[in-house]
């Protein structure tokens, strides 16, 4: 049954070019993903491992010069310890002054209050989520907000109105990326909810998955998370010309590989990134 849920939830049509001054201008829309229009940034998710020496990190390297380091190699990074507490704002500043202007951070939101924030205090708990995040500046991609699996959807009408709350309680400035990961919030009322926000689709592809999931656009810019724990050269490949198209039409994009033991997703994020720019 699950297997099934999963299939039917990636049902796609392809989206016509980014019409940029409908996109963001929009009034009340939630601001797209933070990139220039048509650039593909890659990543991992994670970057403070000291197990990717020496294969990505070289020898000798102090912990403190990880993060540059990782920003003169890749563009953008999915920070994974803003999931388990909220950074502060001595911590932020000092991640923003490691990178170049061009780095992208996407920020992983606090799970306790990500829960939170689809109950009764939404309002509260977005603000909890997000007072401290301008603080990124133009550093900041987006906000990656997790709904876990065991957090389903309700056909009674009131996850979905939970979901306008959250929405409605988000900063207009911040980028807002939704990942559902039970297939039961994969209808159209939610895909609706997400274009009327103008919040972004989390694609995910899982170890499991028999086939790649198809890309669905509800916002400005795309968002994957390719979980498998690795990819060959022709998997690259296919991942590379699927996301051709929407870069053409102007949707900037941003790809994450999960983290492994021994620096390999860095090397993947690369090849994505070389794969894309081939003509």
């Amino acid at each position: 049954m699950r297997r099934e849920l999963r299939a039917r939830r990636w049902r796609v049509r392809p989206r016509h070019r980014l019409d940029k001054a409908a996109g963001d201008a929009r009034t009340g829309l939630i601001r797209g993903l933070g990139a220039p229009a048509g650039q593909l940034l890659t990543g991992t998710s994670g970057f403070a491992y000291p197990a990717w020496t020496p294969r990505f990190y070289p020898p000798g390297l102090a912990d403190a010069g990880r993060l540059a380091y990782y920003a003169s190699r890749l563009g953008t990074l999915e920070l994974n310890n803003t999931f388990y507490q909220r950074p502060t704002a001595e911590r932020i500043a000092a991640w923003a002054a490691a990178v170049p202007a061009e780095f992208r951070f996407v920020v992983k939101a606090q799970r306790g209050a990500s829960i939170r924030a689809l109950g009764i205090d939404a309002e509260q708990s977005v603000t909890w989520l997000t007072e401290r995040l301008e603080g990124f500046g133009d550093r900041l991609g987006g906000v990656l907000y997790r709904v876990p699996e065991n957090v389903q959807r309700r056909a009674d009408g009131t996850s979905d109105e939970a979901l306008g709350r959250l929405f409605g309680a988000w900063p207009r400035t911040l980028p807002l990326v939704m990942e559902f990961q039970h297939p039961s919030w994969h209808v159209d009322e939610t895909f609706t909810a997400l274009r009327d926000a103008g919040a972004v689709l989390c694609t995910t592809e899982l170890p499991e998955d028999t086939a790649p999931p198809d890309i669905r656009v509800t916002g400005t810019g795309l968002y994957l998370r390719l979980r498998r724990n690795d990819y060959g050269p022709a998997e690259i490949d296919a991942w590379a010309e699927r996301l051709r198209p929407f870069l053409e039409a102007g949707h900037p994009a941003f790809a994450f590989f999960r983290h492994d033991e021994t620096g390999r997703a860095t090397e993947l994020a690369a090849e994505l990134t070389a794969a894309a720019s081939r003509s």
